[in-house]
């Protein structure tokens, strides 16, 4: 089975002014089809890995029996089409605003306002390329804004994505050239209110969220002030499961 560069829900000119029908084509043809390219390449190597989703691949690249070199172009590769995959469902104009995301980034962060402060600040902050993310820490269920460099995938590091932006140079600089803020802030205004998440989950997705908590539940005692983060993480998994 060979990885395939996603379709579109979406014409190139949809998000304009924000992102421009130009970008968007190179970026998603040009850009997203040589990462798939590339992985497929490497992966002619191990037909044992080629029936296997992208980000199983990631989410176990260490363990995985391959060279070095070819682990990093699983990594980068690999984390290029997982990354690219997600960012597109991100952007979909047709994307319906989640208010349990909303309430729980409100609990996190202080208010909605105050984390975009915080997320475009870090966006800002990431030196070259690389993305910038709000996921969930798997280890403990909370919402983090974490900076990744180039092509690693938070699922790498278990972390589950939530909302991820690109800020390499060709995701924007036909439109916004060295002014990355310019473009972080037109992002926001595509993204509107935080969107439901995409219906693709990737590993540690919705549906494992949504098991998760209810373990949880029935195998702890949790403190009465612990209740209300917990139930807000299982409302919002319970959310995305029956989308």
């Amino acid at each position: 089975m060979q990885h395939k560069l996603p379709t579109l829900n979406y014409a190139y000119n949809a998000l304009e002014p924000y992102i421009d029908a130009q970008t968007m084509e190179l970026h998603h043809t040009k850009h997203h089809q040589t990462y798939v390219d590339k992985l497929n390449g490497v992966l002619e190597k191990y037909p044992s890995l080629q029936g296997k989703p992208v980000e199983e691949l990631l989410a176990g690249l260490d363990a995985l029996s391959v060279s070095d070199e070819d682990k990093k172009m699983l990594r980068n590769h690999g984390g290029g089409h997982y990354n690219h995959s997600l960012f597109w469902q991100y952007l979909d104009p047709k994307n319906k605003p989640d208010e349990m995301l909303k309430k729980e980034i409100t609990a996190t962060f202080g208010s909605v306002d105050e984390f975009k402060k915080q997320f475009s600040d870090s966006a800002l902050k990431v030196f070259g390329s690389g993305w910038t993310w709000l996921a969930r820490d798997n280890k403990n269920s909370k919402l983090i804004i974490q900076n990744l460099p180039n092509q690693d995938a938070p699922i790498m590091i278990g972390l589950e994505p939530i909302i991820g932006l690109d800020v390499w140079e060709h995701a924007y600089y036909l439109k916004y050239q060295n002014k990355r803020m310019e473009y972080i802030e037109a992002w926001w205004k595509i993204l509107k209110h935080f969107y439901s998440r995409p219906k693709r989950s990737p590993v540690h997705g919705a549906r494992m969220n949504f098991f998760l908590i209810i373990f949880k539940f029935s195998k702890q005692k949790i403190h009465p002030r612990k209740r209300e983060p917990y139930l807000l993480r299982f409302f919002y998994s319970f959310n995305c499961f029956y989308q």
